[in-house]
This record gives C-alpha cells, structure tokens and sequence, in this order.
C-alpha cells in the first residue's frame, strides 16, 4: 500500500524555500527544560537528516515548517525512502552514517534495533507513552498512530455500521473490500482488530481469522485486495472499507466526499498501529536530531500530526476544538504490541487462509 506522494529523486531534499525565514530570537517560553541550550548546541552543527519523513505522509510538511520558524539556524533535509528500505540504508551506511534520525512502521524499529543502527534517547513526554509503544531504552519510540477503522460510503448503504457485528448482516452481501494480510502490513493490522473485537488479542489471533471466515461465508466480502483501493473507495466503487482512519478523514476532508462517507472505529474494538522514530547511532548531527525528536514529541509537534489526520501518540495532548471534532476519544482502541504482532505474522497467514480460501 503506497502511503505517500513520492518525491522523484535519489537523494536528500532541502527544506529550500523554508531557508531564508528571517533569523528568530528564541525569547519566549521553553517548550520543555533545556531547549535553548540544546538549540544553541544544535546550531553549531547546522543541519539535522531525517530519513524517511515524505512531506505529504502525516503532515510532516507542516512539522519542518514549525521547526524551521523555532529554529531558524538549523536547515533541515529528509528523505522518503520506505520504512524497510531506511533500515537497509541504515544498514548500509553504519560506518559512516549519513541520517540522524529514522521513522518508520515500528515493526521496522524493531529490526533497526536488532541491526544494532540507533541509539537510546527519551524525549520529552517519553514516559508517557504506554510500554508496548517504546523501546525500554529509547532506541524507539512511537509519535503517531493509525488506527483501523470502517471507511463507509453512504451512497452505497443504507444504514453505517458501527460494529463488527454489523458487518455479517446481510444488507451487506458483496459490501466489504479489506486488503490481504499475508501480502500487507494493513491487513495484518485488521485481523488483530478482529481478534480483539471477537474475545481474542494479539497472542489469540484465531478469533480474528474466524471473524473473516465468517464474512466470507456470508457473502459480505466484496474482494480482497493486494494494494490501496483509495482511488476506487473515492470513485464511489466500495461500500465499506476497512481501512486506517487517516485514510477515510482525508477522502471526507480533503479529498472530496465530505458529507457521504462515514469514518467509524468499531465499537467492540479496534487497534492503534504505532509509527515509531529513532535516534540514529553515531549519526553527523546529534544535538540537531535530539531537538528534532524532542520538538515532535512536544504538544506542538504531536498538534500539529493530528491536523494531518493522524492520532497522537501522546495521551492527552490538547487538540484544536475542529481537529478534536474529527478524532474524537475512542477508548476502544487497543494499542498494538508489534513486537508480538510481528512473532504471529506465520499464524495470522495461515488461519486467515484457512478460514477464507479453503471453504
């Protein structure tokens, strides 16, 4: 599932047009305790790279943006590699690293620390996080979530569901497009979603593949996909999509369905996926990264991922009344274990094939 709008280049991109913001006196208030001082050290190196951050994926446009207006002597360049390929690129390069930091799908994380190619550090707001969603040590540590959730084209049905129960009625026959979780990190993610809402959870993941084998017996399963159907669900061609929510908040606000789609967590249950970065080990600018990591886990920064559509990490963190509005609390979402998830993947391919292909 392509996730981002590429940028068509090999190499790193300079936040360019963002260099020549007038110099800005850092005066005002501490965004936590010690951030002049770690800015003053950070504008001696000048420059922070952070490997794999696609302006268009997660609002992280508006993240560089904020960065570069706080912390005007320190350029910033990035590039979108892919969450397996910036562990490879990792890899590659740990002898003379070129990146300081690395974001990717937290079961990416997990590998990077197996690779032994980034470092310990806790930013701000670290010991918050719930235990499942960082590295002990801090060689990871999530910033966002994407959670599974019912993308529903209301043209297309006549009552939203708002359960997993809903979905085996039958006004639903041919109705449920999911992608293949033996192929795609996202379906993977929706039969642990299943698992939960059906009694199990991430280390009985049999109530899940049976919840689909269900589906599947019922008629309700449109097709199985092995790629993002987001072109087809906005050309109206999908009643219900199970999905992640950021997909269906932006089809409804930015993408133009507006008022005829739904996005629905499930009431049972549901899982947060978590997206993790890392500080990079023996990476060329490491004052530059740790202001970088900490301004992303600070309440500006984690604001400003929920303008994008994706759920904070952070519990707590206060959100403008429009954002909040379009991600309202849903405590039924269970955050996902990927280390765990990760160790089920041989289980999860084949239970779901069992109960789905073999009938």
């Amino acid at each position: 599932m392509k996730r981002r709008t590429l940028i068509q280049f090999a190499g790193l991109t300079p936040l360019a047009s963002l260099s020549c913001l007038p110099a800005f006196a850092f005066d005002g208030p501490e965004l936590y305790a010690g951030e002049k001082a770690l800015y003053a050290a950070a504008e001696k190196e000048g420059l922070v790279v952070s490997f794999d951050t696609g302006p268009e994926w997660a609002n992280w446009k508006a993240l560089f943006r904020e960065f570069k207006k706080r912390y005007p002597e320190v350029e910033l360049t990035y590039n979108d590699l892919g969450s397996a390929a910036t562990v490879v690129a990792l890899e590659k390069s740990r002898r003379r690293p070129q990146a300081d930091t690395a974001y990717y799908f937290a079961a990416s994380a997990v590998d990077a620390v197996k690779k032994d190619v980034v470092a310990p550090f806790q930013p701000v707001n670290f010991e918050k996080l719930p235990p499942v969603f960082r590295e002990a040590t801090g060689k990871w540590f999530t910033i966002h979530t994407l959670n599974v959730a019912f993308l529903v084209n209301k043209k297309l049905v006549k009552n939203v569901p708002t359960s997993w129960a809903d979905l085996m009625q039958p006004e639903f026959k041919s109705s449920v497009v999911y992608l293949d979780p033996r192929s795609t990190g996202v379906g993977q993610v929706i039969v642990f979603a299943a698992a939960y809402a059906n009694g199990g959870s991430v280390d009985n993941v049999k109530p899940g593949t049976d919840y689909f084998g269900a589906l599947h017996a019922a008629g309700n399963v449109m097709r199985v996909e092995g790629t993002t159907p987001y072109a087809k669900f906005l050309k109206g061609e999908i009643p219900v999509w199970i999905s992640y929510e950021n997909d269906g908040l932006k089809a409804k606000h930015v993408d133009g369905m507006g008022d005829a789609m739904e996005v629905v967590i499930p009431k049972e249950a549901s899982v947060s996926a978590p997206y993790a970065i890392s500080l990079v080990k023996n990476g060329p600018n490491p004052n530059g990264a740790k202001l970088w990591l900490n301004f992303i886990m600070s309440e500006m920064g984690q604001g400003l991922f929920a303008q994008g559509f994706v759920r904070p990490s952070v519990p707590g963190i206060k959100l403008a009344a429009d954002v909040a509005a379009k991600m309202p609390p849903a405590p039924q979402l269970k955050p996902l274990d990927v280390i765990k998830a990760s160790e089920r993947k041989a289980d999860v391919d084949k239970l779901w094939a069992q109960a789905t292909l073999a009938k």
